[in-house]
């Protein structure tokens, strides 16, 4: 058996369709963008294009790239998904300084808040740990091997955090549980000691993320679900906190064009230095910025940011603690007949003051594409090209949909059919 979404035996070519991803560096140093193999940098502070250069094996990643993460102090990026790699980038010299072979494929990855460690999930629900403590420069971590750290018993894991002090784990998967384990001194040993489960999801979780302030550094877990509520917990306990709808809130339910099973909750985005969240929604061309109430513990729809004129339902979001922009990314791979496979679409937000008076009148507002920073050569890298086709981003959004449902939303089947697939599995141990 490959993977949790391919079961005893069973493919699909729409689950090959993968998001187009974006991450910004945490002081925005640098953009990337991930479009199914092709990893795409930009640096901002010297306003040119990045050239990476992998040394590992002689290529960069041959198959869809499904997750990419910036380490907390920008030192480090991460890289991996379906090709089974998970490469490690130095991002001052932008040099793949480890390149790591999974045992199935990759769907999430996560960096401990401090650089030591990086974490990695597969799609037979494992996470696994490197040590990649003292890095310091561009020097390269050889032979280095993952070690298992804990396992959600065959669900795809869609999403990996750590919380902002650092001593809990925190992993969603495919079965609409989130599991908040305590991060081990050794994490080479597993991680055993489990705080809570914070149940409540009807669906799929899709993303996790954490809305703090100063006045409350530790801060609430909010997440996202293909059941379309974003809800707010606490760690701690397990406790759910509030549930916002999101078809509900931001009027999602007056179009009669989308399905209740295409409106899931695709990636959340807290606003540093603020208690906003921006929401993607599968089917919705915009995003929801949502407001959370730390002291009644409560979330509620600050506002809705429409995109007018595009097609763009965006598939990622990213921000930096320092610029005060919200960056978005739409597109996808693999799109069959397309003659477009790795075209994105990048957008800015900017204009996040929650304090100030006009904020639900006038603010947040989209950018221009020559208001964004860097513009038309920034464009020309993530995006592949600087005019689009809007149709081809259309089409995305479908494939897109698809794709989801047959990845994450679990089928039901008869018992007849159970038993003819458990005839059918190629992943039985086979006894001596």
């Amino acid at each position: 058996m490959e993977d949790a979404a391919m079961e005893n035996g069973e493919t699909n070519k729409d689950s090959e369709v993968a998001p187009a991803l974006i991450a910004v560096h945490p002081t925005q140093n640098s953009v990337a963008v991930a479009v199914g193999s092709d990893l795409r940098v930009f640096d901002l502070l010297g306003g040119c294009a990045v050239s990476l250069v992998d040394d590992s094996d002689g290529s960069l990643h041959k198959d869809s790239i499904r997750a990419i993460r910036y380490g907390a102090n920008g030192k480090l990026f991460v890289s991996a998904g379906d090709d089974k790699l998970v490469k490690i980038w130095s991002t001052e010299s932008w040099r793949c300084i480890s390149s790591l072979c999974s045992e199935k494929r990759v769907s999430a990855v996560a960096i401990s808040n401090d650089g030591s460690y990086v974490c990695f999930a597969d799609k037979f629900g494992v996470v696994w740990v490197v040590v990649v403590d003292g890095f310091n420069g561009d020097q390269d971590f050889v032979n280095k091997k993952a070690a298992p750290l804990l396992s959600h018993y065959c669900s795809i894991i869609t999403s990996l955090e750590f919380s902002p002090d650092g001593r809990f784990f925190l992993s969603a998967d495919r079965d609409s549980k989130i599991r908040v384990t305590v991060f081990p001194k050794k994490p080479l040993d597993g991680a055993h000691e489990i705080q809570s489960f914070s149940l409540g999801h009807t669906e799929f979780v899709s993303c996790l993320a954490f809305v703090c302030t100063h006045e409350c550094p530790q801060g609430f877990l909010v997440s996202g679900s293909g059941d379309s509520t974003v809800r707010l917990w606490d760690i701690s306990s397990g406790s759910l906190l509030d549930t916002c709808d999101i078809r509900e809130k931001a009027g999602l339910l007056e179009s009669k064009e989308i399905e209740d099973r295409y409106a899931a909750v695709t990636d959340l985005c807290t606003i540093p230095d603020s208690t906003l969240v921006a929401v993607a929604v599968q089917s919705l061309q915009g995003i929801i910025l949502l407001s959370c109430d730390l002291s009644a513990q409560t979330l509620y729809v600050a506002k809705v940011v429409s995109i007018k004129g595009d097609a763009f339902i965006p598939t990622s979001l990213g921000t930096s603690f320092s610029s005060g922009l919200l960056w978005m990314v739409t597109g996808a791979s693999n799109l069959h007949d397309s003659q477009h496979p790795c075209l994105s679409r990048v957008k800015v937000i900017s204009g996040f003051k929650e304090s100030s008076p006009d904020f639900v009148q006038h603010g947040p507002i989209v950018l221009e594409d020559d208001e964004i920073p860097r513009s038309e050569k920034l464009l020309e890298k993530l995006q592949g090209r600087v005019s689009f086709d809007k149709n081809y981003f259309l089409t995305a959004a479908e494939a897109l949909k698809t794709s989801m449902s047959n990845l994450l939303i679990k089928k039901q089947y008869s018992t007849e059919k159970r038993e003819f697939r458990k005839r059918g599995r190629n992943d039985k141990k086979i006894k001596k």
